[in-house]
């Protein structure tokens, strides 16, 4: 409804068991003939595993979601179901970009400058120096096409800025950008990321979801010991009172819900997997994310540029195993 409020022309299309749909719309009081319906009969569990989703639970919403996209029917998907099955039902039903090997999960986070778009963030725990390299084209294209940014800076998360640090992997990663684009503007340290650097940061899964969830962490005992701090004294408190309005814009500023929306970016379709605790406002900015990745036609910016690439650089390194392509041959 926030979306609908804010003067959004989207047309919505609700996934799911209807009985439960119509009963969630009636204790809003919300007019149902603003959405359509589209019954999904089964429900995938947050904690049931991708392949046995796919396998067992094909009237999913999250199959149905995916289908829908592949068919036309919708151009965006956007859902708080689990993550992992989301992505293996995802890839499964869209296939990926051609010229991209594997999709990345993409979200903004805050920054000193405005906003860095950080990718992988958990999809590919194991990457190829094509990968990576894959991963910057795609943030390239989406700080361009969507955050407006002409020349944005694509740096590679590493142990140190010096072009010799790393693993080969990345060192790897590293020459190959250098012959893809002059946005590349090489390695990045963690220290880095928030501190405006650079507008794109680009890193395997297993390491951008350490480093989300550890910025995370230290984002929440910041505000603990804040609360702590101002609770000691009268004195405190009344520091607080004078503080507020200033406290309040950095509230706003780094509100995480803002930040809802992590982008599958490289699907052959447009879907956002929401935080499954998102609330409304949340929800809404999952929703803002997956319609200025259509009306800014990432996909297919991102699939051209892809295609070129694939003359610019050296054959890719065979991929490590995936258990996506495991879940792949299950559903089948």
């Amino acid at each position: 409804m926030l979306a609908i409020k804010a003067g959004s022309r989207a047309e919505y299309t609700l996934v799911g068991r209807e009985d439960v749909i119509l009963l969630e719309l009636q204790k809003m009081a919300v007019d149902q003939t603003l959405f359509r319906i589209q019954p999904a009969s089964q429900v995938v569990g947050m904690g049931e595993k991708p392949a046995q989703a796919m396998r067992n639970k094909k009237d999913s919403s999250l199959r149905v979601g995916a289908n829908l996209v592949k068919e036309g029917k919708v151009d965006a998907f956007v859902s708080a179901g689990n993550t992992g099955a989301l992505m293996a039902t995802a890839r499964f039903v869209l296939k990926t970009l051609p010229g991209i090997d594997r999709p990345a999960i993409a979200s903004l986070m805050p920054s000193t400058t405005g906003q860095v778009l950080m990718l992988d963030l958990g999809a590919n725990v194991d990457c190829t120096a094509e990968h990576l390299t894959q991963f910057a084209l795609m943030g390239e294209v989406y700080a361009h096409a969507v955050l407006n940014i002409d020349n944005p800076k694509v740096g590679l998360l590493n142990i140190g800025s010096e072009e010799e640090k790393g693993n080969e992997v990345v060192k790897e990663a590293g020459e190959r950008l250098k012959n893809v684009t002059p946005c590349f503007v090489g390695n990045v340290e963690a220290t880095g990321i928030f501190q405006g650097k650079v507008d794109v940061v680009v890193c395997d899964g297993f390491v951008g979801n350490v480093s989300l969830k550890t910025a995370e962490g230290v984002a929440s005992m910041l505000v603990h010991f804040l609360r702590e701090s101002f609770n000691q004294s009268w004195l405190a408190k009344l520091g607080y009172l004078l503080a507020r309005p200033a406290f309040r814009r950095f509230r706003d500023r780094f509100d995480p819900r803002v930040y809802n929306g992590a982008m599958l970016l490289g699907l052959n379709g447009v879907v956002v997997k929401s935080h499954g605790s998102a609330d409304g406002f949340a929800f809404f900015h999952a929703i803002k994310a997956a319609e200025e990745l259509v009306a800014n036609r990432v996909n297919e910016k991102t699939q051209s540029i892809a295609l070129k690439m694939q003359t610019m650089t050296p054959a890719a390194s065979p991929s490590p195993p995936s258990a996506l392509n495991t879940e792949e041959s299950l559903a089948s």
